[in-house]
């Protein structure tokens, strides 16, 4: 099949389309996104820092899901911790999550 596109959008596209470990890396950033009890947590800390009882409670989860769901955001990068005695607080690492949360609600219309 012939390709329409000049050759000059042809290198656009190939330039532009994100390959390889830049690919895999922007998969594991959306993925972030693409669980129910991920985006609530994603959505609570973006107001406020918060130790695993007080998500799971203010959320109506169960403290082992909250614990889970906090380790898979950190080895995604997305959260951050900060241990006072033996109370960790987890937090967004930068509002860069947020951003993204607040541009998918303005995308659908709400």
């Amino acid at each position: 099949m012939e390709i329409l596109l000049d050759k000059r959008l042809q290198g656009l596209v190939s330039d532009y389309v994100p390959q390889g470990e830049i690919l895999d890396d922007l998969v594991g950033f959306f993925s972030m996104f693409s669980d129910y009890t991920r985006l609530k947590m994603i959505s609570a800390l973006a107001i406020s820092e918060m130790c695993v009882s007080d998500l799971s409670r203010l959320l109506c989860l169960n403290q082992t899901t909250v614990s889970h769901q906090l380790r898979l955001l950190k080895n995604l990068n997305a959260v951050k911790t900060r241990r006072q005695g033996k109370v960790v607080f987890y937090s967004l690492r930068n509002d860069t999550l947020n951003d993204v949360l607040l541009k998918g609600v303005e995308f659908l219309g709400y």
